[in-house]
This record gives C-alpha cells, sequence and structure tokens, in this order.
C-alpha cells in the first residue's frame, strides 16, 4: 500500500497494523509511506456481527486481511471463488463491474480497493433480501 493517503475527518478513526487511531479535531490527511501496511478506516469496517449476508461476510473476510489478522495469500483463494459465487447473484453490468473491480484488485494485492468495491453492492443486496421477503 506504499503512497496511500488517508484523508481523516475530525474524530475519525483508523486501524493501521493493529494500533487504532484516532484523528484530532481538525481534518487532516495521512501519506502511508510503508508498503504493505495493514490499514482499516474504522468506519468502513464490518462488524462480525453484522456479517450475517454473503456481500457483508466476504467484506468482512477483505478486511481481516487489511487488519492483519488474517493471511492474504491464504485468504485470495477463497475470497476469489466468493467473489464467484456473488457474481451469480449479482448480474447486471453495474454489479458485474463492481465485482470485477473486487477480483483484479485482489489479485494484486489491493485489498482496500477491493473492500471498497465490494462495499458498493452492500445497498444493493439489502434491496434484493428485501424484496425476497
Amino acid at each position: 500500500m506504499s503512497g496511500l493517503i488517508l484523508k481523516l475527518s475530525p474524530k475519525e478513526r483508523v486501524l493501521i497494523n493493529g494500533a487504532v487511531i484516532e484523528n484530532g479535531e481538525r481534518r487532516s490527511r495521512l501519506a502511508i509511506m510503508t508498503p504493505n501496511a495493514h490499514i482499516l478506516r474504522l468506519r468502513d469496517a464490518v462488524h462480525p456481527e453484522d456479517a450475517k449476508t454473503p456481500v457483508k461476510r466476504v467484506c468482512y473476510a477483505v478486511q481481516l486481511v487489511l487488519s492483519g489478522d488474517s493471511d492474504q495469500d491464504e485468504a485470495r483463494h477463497a475470497l476469489l471463488r466468493s467473489i464467484e459465487e456473488l457474481s451469480q447473484v449479482f448480474v447486471d453490468a453495474d454489479s458485474r463491474k463492481h465485482l470485477d473491480i473486487a477480483s483484479h484488485a485482489l489479485v494484486s494485492g489491493d485489498h482496500y480497493r477491493c473492500l471498497k468495491a465490494l462495499r458498493a453492492l452492500m445497498p444493493r443486496e439489502e434491496r434484493l433480501l428485501a424484496a425476497g421477503h
């Protein structure tokens, strides 16, 4: 993740290499220069008890890699399989685009971009699940 720029809102929290860091009273910008640092914005985090749907479960698994709690090489195959399973449900062009971005990001080791692409599917998943009830 060399050269990652984090723009933080006041009091926003971020997990960097296992340490929770809270921003001060003003907006700030951090440049993360360490390659392969484990970084997760806590506002983007899916809590374990909320990982009850297919998209949220995959997001949670990606964030475990981002936080350093899961090995990226060991998780890659299972995550790619999970993204493939999601592609069986999300068949519209826009969803496919997000899934394609997520897969390519995962293969290239850009887990933050993978998580961001998958998070875009959460509102769609919510609508699909609501329509099914």
